[in-house]
């Protein structure tokens, strides 16, 4: 299982996170055409790639003199099934403030 707190930490910057979002919308995509979606540096989106596979996020595999990244399943699997987890939580925390709203607009 990924470490959770490393992997928000990771998705809690923007850059690496409009990476990670264009991977899963996209699939697999070089180091090149990645640059694109941040418009930074090549070596500035190589750093971000590489805590994004120090994490567990991203996969690499090379292709000739290009590296390909991938999202990592499990990675993403992880992050859905605590949200799902907690879900129920915060909807009934949400049921709670709407129901005391409610009653705190009827006394008034």
């Amino acid at each position: 299982m990924p470490d959770l707190p490393a992997t928000f930490a990771a998705l809690g910057d923007a850059t690496r996170f409009a990476i990670v979002n264009r991977l899963l919308r996209e699939g697999e995509l070089s180091a090149g055409d990645l640059q694109k979606t941040v418009a930074i540096s090549a070596p500035a989106v190589s750093r971000h790639l590489k805590v994004l596979r120090e994490v567990g996020i991203v996969d690499q595999r090379i292709d000739k003199q290009r590296r390909i990244y991938s999202a990592r399943p499990e990675a993403v699997a992880a992050i859905s099934n605590w949200t799902t987890s907690h879900r129920a939580f915060w909807e009934g925390s949400l049921d709670r403030l709407q129901a005391a709203l409610d009653n705190a607009g009827e006394k008034r």
